[in-house]
């Protein structure tokens, strides 16, 4: 039987599945104990073996010297709200948009429109949000949406929430929440846990792998799907985070296929984590 869109054949040696609430099968990196640094070393090999991300264009859906990002999501037209000259800060990266968050909302939007994802009046917490536009997409797909960042970063957040989820047949709601990861999170975000987790562009050095880490062991629970997209920069801190993420939670790759299909880019890769039964509290 042909596999249908999204749903390719596995080739030899792969494990496919489903994960928590999302409807595709995706690609499981498998490993236990000492076998989870093997995995996740083919893991990084494999991506930057096939995918080639040194070879494609980056930033090919955003402009990062332009003070809005315009894009049609949901039957909206989105203005997003930048600011290049914060680029210049050291450490200072959210005041633009990225491809791994173009790429990641319009996923939600195709994955919705596809039957494979609902996020009608679901619970949906953006970490690392920056500019804005994945929780936005989100809550315009029906999620309520809190969307966090550090506290320098909330101002320009809040803007884009304001400005472009006016409309008067919102399907969601959106606020804005200080989060520092590594740290407890206010009550507003783990009662009730979140159904869906989502993040682009968050795994960045190794030490904020471990306050990521910290912080996503904390806002899920047995329901809570988990969405990470990121543009393949660094190896190094990818296999960290893989391989000290499997110790907790089940990863899955999603297949560029299942991704947007004008929003596809070999420079970016998208994983569903749920915790393990074993970490469930």
């Amino acid at each position: 039987m042909a596999a249908s869109v999204g749903e390719e054949p596995a080739e030899e040696g792969e494990v496919v599945a489903k994960l928590g609430s999302y409807g595709w099968e995706v690609r499981l990196l498998v490993g236990g104990g000492e076998e989870e640094s093997e995995a996740a070393a083919a893991e990084t090999m494999l991506l930057w073996g096939i995918q080639q991300p040194t070879h494609s264009k980056p930033n090919a859906y955003v402009a990062q010297s332009s003070l809005t990002l315009a894009l049609e999501a949901c039957g909206h037209s989105l203005s997003i709200l930048q600011s290049p000259s914060s680029l210049g800060t050291p450490g200072v990266t959210g005041a633009v948009m990225w491809d791994s968050g173009v790429v990641l909302g319009k996923f939600l939007e195709h994955a919705v429109d596809s039957g494979k994802l609902v996020l009608q009046d679901k619970k949906v917490v953006e970490l690392g949000s920056g500019c804005g536009l994945v929780g936005c997409i989100a809550a315009l797909l029906g999620a309520r949406v809190i969307l966090t960042d550090l506290p320098d970063r909330l101002r320009l957040l809040k803007k884009n929430v304001e400005t472009n989820l006016r409309y008067g047949n919102m399907r969601g709601s959106a606020t804005v929440r200080e989060l520092t990861w590594g740290y407890d999170p206010d009550i507003e975000l783990i009662e009730p846990l979140p159904d869906y987790v989502l993040g682009s562009d968050v795994i960045y050095n190794e030490e904020a792998v471990v306050d990521l880490l910290d912080t996503l062991m904390q806002l899920c629970g047995t329901q809570t799907t988990i969405f990470l997209a990121g543009e393949l920069r660094n190896d190094t801190v990818l296999e960290y985070f893989l391989e000290a993420a499997m110790k907790d939670f089940v990863i899955g790759r999603v297949p560029q296929e299942q991704f947007h299909p004008d929003y596809r880019s070999r420079r970016v890769v998208m994983y569903v984590l749920i915790k393990k039964r074993n970490q469930l509290t």
